[in-house]
């Protein structure tokens, strides 16, 4: 689940620097990193500040997202020596496509279906938007740059009652791969509780399967987590991502 996707939208690109690779050109820059990164000490400062300015030559702010179980240890510490700042701890939860593909379920008066059109994609992104109180457009062209980059590798699912975009979530495929990522999952609270996160689960489960995936990744936020763990998701390890931005630098 680490690796840079096969295809990428138009205007991102990855780059390689020793053990890393960065992808640039997106809504902001993404670090990805082995599970052992090799360099310590200096050497690891070195690497890290490497990331740190490229990106703000760029003027871009830039996440590295490091589970529980990386190497080294205190690669966390040197990150933030660095002016990283990092986010809430999520919880790497892994289960079986197989159980976790059962019939969809929604409440009477909720239509559930997989979109790719512009103005679907659109819709979801203001949802979002208004749900986290967060800007609509980076969600938008990440979606949409994706689909138009690998439709087959990009699955968006939404629900909606009587037009409107009540939840959404979406699905990433690794083609020839065992594992598949569960990502978004945002209901609109007037609408939570119903069953609704717990159908999209199984509509992106049952395909999921069907394209050859064994496995469901998703890293949980604080929230989430006891509600997957109660539909059958395991944890693995932890995730936590560190962000910089030039306006946070020291």
């Amino acid at each position: 689940m680490r690796g840079v996707p096969r295809a990428l939208p138009t205007g991102v690109r990855w780059e390689a620097d020793g053990p890393l690779h960065r992808v640039v050109g997106h809504f902001c820059g993404f670090v990805i990193g082995p599970r052992d990164l090799g360099p310590v000490g200096p050497d690891l400062d070195r690497l890290i500040t490497r990331q740190r300015d490229h990106f703000a030559a760029r003027g871009e702010a830039v996440e590295w997202k490091i589970r529980g179980h990386d190497g080294p240890a205190d690669l966390g510490d040197r990150l933030r020596a660095a002016g990283f700042v990092p986010g809430p701890t999520q919880t790497v939860l892994i289960g079986r496509a197989a159980d976790l593909a059962t019939e969809p379920r929604v409440p009477e008066g909720v239509a559930l279906r997989r979109v790719a059109a512009e103005p679907d994609i659109r819709r979801i992104a203001k949802m979002e938007a208004a749900v986290w109180d967060m800007d609509w457009r980076p969600l938008h062209a990440f979606l949409t740059g994706q689909i138009a980059a690998a439709p087959d590798d990009m699955a968006v699912f939404v629900a909606e009652a009587d037009g409107e975009v009540v939840s959404a979530a979406w699905l990433l495929l690794t083609p020839g791969g065992t594992f598949a990522g569960l990502r978004g999952g945002t209901t609109v609270p007037p609408w939570r509780g119903r069953g609704i996160y717990r159908a999209l689960i199984a509509a992106r489960a049952r395909l999921a399967l069907a394209r050859g995936a064994e496995h469901l990744h998703v890293d949980a936020s604080r929230d989430s987590a006891p509600t997957l763990q109660r539909l059958g998701f395991r944890p693995a390890t932890t995730a936590t991502p560190y962000m910089w931005t030039p306006a946070i630098r020291r």
